[in-house]
């Protein structure tokens, strides 16, 4: 059974990633956890036993130490209320999902990761931005955090307004690595409404063929043979599993190519490996990955082997 864990803070971003996926090909039953991560430090309890306080300024440390627990436990329940009111929220829209709400004070980034690591999902959902005005402004700490710590799959999930029943589409960037080939399975191993499609989009960067796959050179025709083989064979898969499927390269740079294609195709989803092949940028979270992820106009799903999930 596929493990989830999602990501919610309330925000309007938060929200979207839970409405997105009604549109990512997720199995009818699947457990699930909706993490909520109070933005607060939780001091440490008082030792047990301690009975004298020595001075009036002692007096004032326990007492404020007490006031900032007594403040971290309520952000706390604050939090769980969120997770709580999430996990309605998924349970109506798949009913048959065990849907676990959790909370915890800790900063939000190494809250998600941790408890990624503690749980190892197979998935770890969560939206673009955050509630703090830093998160508005980028890609915000918090997603890029988690999509570059986390040791599974990352989904950043955008809605596009689209009704959930239509066909979805997905673009997926390969370029032969195993990161990519994880990729291709994630897609075609999920569960798609009819009439779905698919691209595949392999992209030829001028400066890094002599590199990738020992191809000779920028138009070198049994290069571009390699590679049109690579995603018609990625295609055909794809198709195997429902999918109406495409396959396409394209030269120029990966991280942006990915992005206006998806955009201009109307793309629901793009899939990438977390990395690629060596000297290829490897599909790097922080290079090709990383800003796929705070670029597109649509959700990214950053795929890692299931090897890798350990």
């Amino acid at each position: 059974m596929m493990k989830l864990l999602i990501a919610y803070d309330g925000s309007p971003c938060a929200e979207a990633a839970l409405d997105d996926l009604r549109r990512a090909g997720l199995p009818s039953e699947a457990e699930v956890i909706v993490l909520s991560v109070a933005d607060v430090w939780m001091p440490p309890a008082p030792p047990e036993g301690e009975q004298h306080i020595r001075s009036d300024f002692e007096a004032r440390i326990a007492a404020a130490r007490q006031q900032a627990r007594t403040q971290a436990l309520q952000a706390v329940e604050e939090a769980r209320a969120l997770a709580a009111r999430a996990s309605e929220r998924l349970q109506a829209y798949f009913p048959d999902w065990t849907v676990h709400p959790e909370a915890c004070a800790d900063s939000p980034a190494w809250g998600i990761v941790r408890k990624a690591d503690e749980w190892q999902p197979d998935l770890v959902v969560v939206g673009s931005h955050g509630r703090s005005a830093l998160e508005r402004v980028v890609l915000g700490s918090v997603s890029q955090k988690v999509l570059t710590a986390a040791h599974c799959s990352v989904r950043i999930g955008r809605g596009r307004g689209t009704e959930s029943g239509s066909p979805v589409r997905v673009v997926i960037g390969v370029d032969g690595s195993p990161g990519a080939d994880a990729a291709v399975r994630a897609v075609a191993g999920r569960l798609w409404r009819p009439g779905s499609e698919a691209r595949v989009i392999a992209v030829l960067d001028a400066t890094l063929l002599a590199t990738a796959m020992e191809w000779v050179a920028k138009g070198d025709a049994e290069a571009y043979t390699r590679v049109q083989t690579m995603v018609d064979t990625a295609a055909e898969t794809l198709r195997a599993a429902g999918f109406i499927a495409s396959s396409l390269v394209r030269e120029g740079e990966p991280k942006q190519v990915l992005v206006t294609e998806a955009e201009d195709w109307g793309a629901d989803c793009i899939f990438v490996g977390a990395r690629g092949l060596r000297g290829l940028e490897r599909f790097l979270l922080g290079s090709v990955s990383a800003a796929v992820a705070a670029r597109a106009h649509c959700s990214v799903e950053v795929v890692r082997p299931r090897a890798q999930n350990t």
